[in-house]
């Protein structure tokens, strides 16, 4: 399947009032660049393109012309592009191809639905080397570069990978993402990013409560992401009734 085949596959499976649904939930890209398919067929596309590249005993072999081409050809034209893009790219079993395809990617992510709910698990062979790009990342002054790395640190770093310095990671983001003058770059993009961070502190509080509750407590994150991460936690079935009401107190 060539990129141009790949894009006509997606057309075929458009579906308009799926479209219009999913644009209203994505206000900063333009609709018209939305075709409108579901994720699970997005990831089926993605499937066939990785699962051809290997031989009849399922042995992975070099990746196919045709799908270099497509992570290659940058910018895409369509959100589905880049959804199945790093459908594709999560897929990838050697940690420097995929380490190297997701790096190519990320300064093309523009909005929160591409950048959320990738699970690039080659990159867990060497965690070491994972945790210093995510500590990169998150450094970064683009805003979904920053998101995805957060992201990472909450799907794969809140568990038994835990470790207090995350935490502090995560609190130094705000700050990168204002200009000189105190204002931010895109009012937009930067919502999604301290919701990101609410996400990430609420659901620390629900698996790290004793390392992120100082956090909160000593009012270490912006006004704005503070509250948002207590009504995160507060909505959570994960955190206790106890644990809610000393939240309630920190509003």
């Amino acid at each position: 399947m060539t990129p141009a085949e790949l894009v006509k596959r997606l057309l075929a499976e458009q579906d308009l009032k799926y479209r219009d649904f999913h644009a209203s939930l994505l206000p900063n890209i333009d609709k018209k660049s939305i075709i409108g398919v579901r994720v699970p067929t997005m990831r089926k596309i993605a499937k066939e393109f990785v699962d051809s590249a290997k031989d009849a005993k399922g042995a992975a072999k070099t990746m196919p012309k045709d799908v270099a081409n497509f992570l290659d050809k940058l910018p895409h034209k369509y959100f589905e592009e880049n959804q199945v893009h790093l459908f594709v790219v999560e897929r990838i079993k050697d940690y420097d191809e995929c380490l190297h395809r997701i790096e190519q990617f990320l300064p093309y992510i523009d909005n929160w639905a591409v950048c959320d709910g990738k699970s690039p698990k080659a990159l867990l062979k060497d965690e070491a080397r994972f945790l210093e790009r995510i500590q990169a990342w998150v450094k970064s002054n683009h805003p979904y570069t920053a998101r995805f790395g957060v992201n990472m640190l909450m799907n794969y770093f809140l568990d038994e990978r835990f470790d207090k310095r995350f935490l502090k990671w995560v609190t130094g983001i705000d700050e990168s993402l204002f200009n000189d003058d105190g204002r931010a770059e895109c009012p937009t993009d930067r919502y999604y990013v301290q919701m990101e961070i609410a996400w990430y502190f609420a659901t620390a509080l629900a698996k790290q409560w004793d390392a992120a509750f100082p956090y909160i407590k000593g009012r270490k994150l912006s006004t704005w992401t503070h509250a948002k991460t207590i009504q995160k936690a507060c909505e959570s079935y994960r955190i206790t009734a106890e644990q809610k009401e000393i939240l309630r107190k920190l509003k």
